[in-house]
Formats: C-alpha cells, structure tokens, sequence
C-alpha cells in the first residue's frame, strides 16, 4: 500500500541538489502550484526529486510569501539508467522543438543539443537563444515530473553543426539520421557486436529539409555513421521521439524490467 500511495504523490522538482540536506525550500511556482492548482495545506505529503537521482519523500513545512518549505523524510530507490543518450536536434520551424523537447525528455534523453544545420528555415539570434533555452529546460523538467525519472534532461545552448559535432564523446556510438543512406539501418548500428558494450549514444537528427551531403560529410570525418530508418519518412517532430524509443526498446529502460511500471 506504502508504495502505491508514492506512486500517487505530487512530483516537484527542486533546483538545488537534495544531498545531504533534510529540508529545502521551493520557489514561487512551486507555491502556487501546490496551493492554489493542488490545494495542499501544511502536513500534506509530496515527492521531491532534483534530478541528479535524488529522491524524497516529503512532508509541506509551510507557505512563505516567497515559496514553499518542505522536510525530506525518506530517500526512494529509482531504477538506474544503463545508457546515456545524447539528441543533437536542428533547428525546426516554429514552436516544433517544444514538442521534441517534451517527447526525449519522456523517452529518456540525457542531453539534448539544439544547432543551427545549413537547410534550418528557424535561426535563433541575440537574445532569442538563451530565451528559448530556458523555456525547453522548463519542459524537460516537467517532461521528468510527470514520468517519474529521477533525472532530468539538460538542454544546452544553441550550436553550429561544426560545435555541435565537437560535444561527441569520443566512447559514444555517433549516428547520423539522413534520408539518402540506403544501406545502414538502425537495426544494424544497434546490433553491430563491436558496439555492445556502448553505454553512450550520441544521435544527430536534421530539419525539415533534411541534412546536405556536406554536413553527413563532415560527420563521417568526425566518427559518426550515417544510418536510415528505413523507407519510411518521418516529419521532424517525430523522429528523433520514434529514434529514442527504439535505442530504448533495444538497449536501455524498455528492455529492462521497470521498478516502477508504466505511468
């Protein structure tokens, strides 16, 4: 029963790392959310997380004028992640990259790396980056409350196609989706025996236009392998989300028997 009452608890998110701490205090949203959307009082029970793989259990202290105070009162185990994946995602047109943002996040992501490719209609200058930043870390972490990951994905600045490809790590299998390779399916960059002990993915998805031939080029020079999915074509807000369900089906928190079941 203890554990299905969990399960059903409010998830918040804490910006300050919950180790070794007994109580923290919440921000304003986190205020307003809990006592005007929930209406929670003092006493009610929460869970907090601050995605580093901190996990509470907590009890609401009290409403400040500036917040909300709680005390942590028992840690809660989570199911570790066997993979890391990165998603360097070009830039879409319009508010498309909220939805892919929102969808990796729930599947998973690690890092997602927004970059400008050569054929991105959408060119974010001057202050308009940072912003827009800002506001997909605000859906990653909601993306994480709401699935109950521990951990929540970071979205960094926007890059070039050249800065981005720099951010590989060099133990990463680094795969480049592009509609013209015929031959390398994703089925066979998973499957490769040279790669099963990959515990980093590195994964570029182009825009809506597609990659040039230069940039898969320029990839290739930097250690990445052009791969298909197949004949089928997807739009732009789903296939980075249909590309990180299958490395997860084959090799990360869908193959694996989940702690926590499906939400």
């Amino acid at each position: 029963m203890r554990e299905n009452l969990t399960l059903t608890l409010p998830r918040i998110y804490s910006s300050r790392t919950l180790q070794n701490v007994s109580s923290c205090e919440l921000g304003a949203d986190n205020r307003r959310y809990l006592k005007t959307v929930l209406r929670l009082n003092p006493g009610d029970r929460v869970i907090i997380f601050d995605g580093y793989g901190h996990d509470f259990e907590a009890r609401i202290e009290s409403f400040t004028s500036s917040g909300v105070c709680v005390a942590l009162e028992k840690a809660l185990p989570h199911t570790s992640k066997h993979i890391s994946i990165t998603l360097a995602q070009a830039l879409p047109k319009g508010n498309k990259m909220d939805l892919i943002v929102k969808g990796v996040a729930e599947l998973g992501a690690d890092v997602i790396i927004p970059f400008t490719a050569d054929r991105s209609v959408s060119r974010l200058t001057g202050e308009k980056a940072p912003a827009r930043v800002v506001r997909w870390q605000k859906i990653a972490r909601e993306a994480s409350r709401c699935t109950g990951s521990a951990s929540v994905a970071e979205v960094e600045p926007v890059l070039s196609f050249e800065g981005m490809l720099l951010r590989a790590q060099s133990d990463a299998r680094k795969m480049i989706f592009w509609e013209e390779e015929e031959r390398q399916t994703i089925k066979d960059a998973l499957s490769d025996p040279a790669y099963d002990i990959v515990l980093r993915y590195f994964i570029v998805v182009g825009p809506e236009g597609g990659l040039s031939r230069d940039e898969v080029a320029q990839a290739r020079q930097a250690g990445f392998i052009p791969v298909t999915l197949g004949r089928q074509i997807l739009k732009v807000e789903t296939a980075a989300m249909a590309i990180l369900a299958i490395i997860q089906y084959e090799k990360g928190i869908f193959g694996l028997q989940s702690e926590r079941g499906a939400k």
